[in-house]
């Protein structure tokens, strides 16, 4: 059994925690947050748990191996860095930190550990982006021309996570919270990315966020990659990340839509079914137990840190 300890019960805190309760082999030992209030209301639904308001002592915690981190980007540094000292395993949430030199810190602080230490990255888990990237490796677009991504949002931040800095300059914005997803798509499938020239709008406000992005960069072999989003624009939410090839298009549409065709064909819908992706709190397992695991380590995060400071500038 893994015994987890959980620190941050805000909105993405509370998403992974359905799933720790529901899988067989992982137990939360223990929950964390400055919200004393937050910390009960949690604990009441989980059970038997340990609760605490202070990071430091979950982590002092003996019950608990591994440490989900799930505070906003600005406090990653500090935790993670403790939880490390302490030789324990770690999950992280994107983005790894809130400065290319605190990712690369950590990134290095991480492999002298010698502990588990894994990025929640969930599209890498899901059936689109699975089934996405066993078209790419199986050459279904053939010999890649283009990447794109495309994200407009009617309304940032949007309406279920406001808070006190997913709409600030300094550790929020939707290029480094949705578009990092797909940043780390692109180093897993097609590497990293150089040449980033980028250019943004912002808002009149000093300490508001990003409200437009225009980028091109290039993958190492010279193919172009496009970056645009807009928010604060009329329209529905749409996130798209396209692969435009020498036989064909592939296209993951809002996290879970996989659209497709040969060239000279219409784009359409492609099935799912079939596709088994694997599951994040599997892999964690398996990597605690000293098995080969999909997981997406501080390395990829430090390596899809640097995309996004480029493009954040």
């Amino acid at each position: 059994m893994l015994h987890i300890g959980i620190i941050g019960l805000g909105a993405i805190g509370q998403r992974l925690i359905h799933q720790f309760k529901e899988h067989p082999e992982v137990s939360i030992a223990a929950i964390c947050d400055l919200s004393e209030v937050l910390v009960r209301e949690t604990a009441a639904e989980l059970g038997s748990v340990q609760v605490y308001t202070d990071a430091q002592q979950l982590i002092a915690d003996e019950k608990v191996q591994l440490v989900y981190v799930a505070v906003p980007p600005k406090f990653h540094h500090a935790i993670v860095m403790e939880v490390l000292c302490a030789k324990k395993h770690v999950l992280c949430e994107k983005p790894l930190a809130n400065s290319l030199e605190e990712a690369e810190e950590m990134a290095a602080a991480a492999k002298e550990a010698g502990v588990v230490h894994a990025m929640n990255f969930p599209l890498n888990y899901g059936e689109a982006a699975t089934k996405f990237a066993e078209l790419i490796n199986g050459g279904y677009v053939g010999e890649l021309r283009r990447l794109q991504l495309t994200m407009n949002f009617p309304e940032w931040p949007r309406a279920w996570q406001k808070n006190d800095w997913v709409g600030e300059r300094e550790q929020g914005g939707f290029v480094l919270e949705v578009g990092v997803h797909f940043i780390q798509q692109t180093v897993k499938l097609f590497g990293d990315l150089i040449n980033i020239q980028s250019r943004l709008e912002f808002p009149d406000n000093p300490i508001s966020c990003e409200t437009g992005i225009i980028a091109n960069a290039e993958l190492t072999d010279g193919t172009p990659v496009l970056i645009e989003g807009i928010s604060q624009a009329a329209g529905h939410e749409h996130i798209g990340f396209t692969a435009y090839g020498s036989e064909g298009v592939l296209s993951i549409e809002n996290w879970g839509d996989l659209r497709g065709g040969k060239t000279g064909e219409d784009l359409s819908l492609l099935s799912l079914e079939g596709t088994v992706p694997h599951r994040l709190i599997d892999e964690l397992v398996k990597a605690v137990n000293g098995e080969i695991a999909e997981i997406y380590d501080f390395e990829v995060g430090y390596r899809s840190q640097a995309i996004l400071e480029a493009l954040r500038k």
